[in-house]
């Protein structure tokens, strides 16, 4: 699977997305707060929005990977062309 730069950009902000929440389900400790001013600072707000984004722009990831595994050679209907003999 071939990806362009904002892809791995998006999956990367998801994923550091993922781990920060994960940081506030399991210790109640908000990385995103404490690096830029608590969760209501503007500079805050504007990373959780940026993660949201790429989360969204991630959901194109699943048309795409779809006609790709569709494309495949081992998905695609072949015909046999030997003929066997007995």
């Amino acid at each position: 699977m071939r990806y362009r730069t904002w892809d791995w950009v998006a999956l990367s902000l998801v994923i550091l997305g993922a781990l920060n929440w994960g940081l506030i389900g399991l210790f109640r400790f908000d990385l995103v707060a404490v690096i830029f001013g608590g969760m209501e600072g503007v500079f805050s707000r504007i990373i959780y929005t940026i993660i949201a984004l790429a989360g969204l722009y991630c959901l194109s990831f699943i048309g795409r990977t779809r006609d790709i595994v569709d494309s495949t050679p081992e998905r695609r209907p072949h015909h046999n062309t030997t003929h066997n003999t007995i």
